[in-house]
């Protein structure tokens, strides 16, 4: 299983969420010393219900332990974006 199929996974199953992209930008880090030691660079956009109610440090957190298992020998970078499904209604504009 990739590492991508393995992010998806794990927030799939601790976060229900309701959209969900997983983007790996390792190739925009060829040589840093993350990417030499075999730890990917990834973005990660989660939409989901749990957020309700919950500061951006708290969803940031949910997300990291949702990952746990894959930090930080399988994700050396993650930059994370994380939205309930009402901001994510507001942003897109639907």
């Amino acid at each position: 299983m990739s590492r991508a199929s393995r992010i998806e996974r794990s927030l799939r199953d601790a976060l229900s969420p309701a959209e969900l992209t997983i983007e790996d930008e390792s190739h925009l880090h060829a040589g840093h010393a993350g990417a030499r030691d075999g730890g990917g660079h990834f973005r990660v956009s989660v939409v989901s219900g749990l957020f309700e109610g919950a500061s951006r440090l708290q969803r940031h957190r949910m997300i990291y332990e949702a990952l746990s298992d894959e930090m930080p020998q399988e994700i050396h970078a993650l930059s994370i974006e994380a939205f309930t499904p009402q901001e994510w209604e507001a942003r897109s504009g639907a």
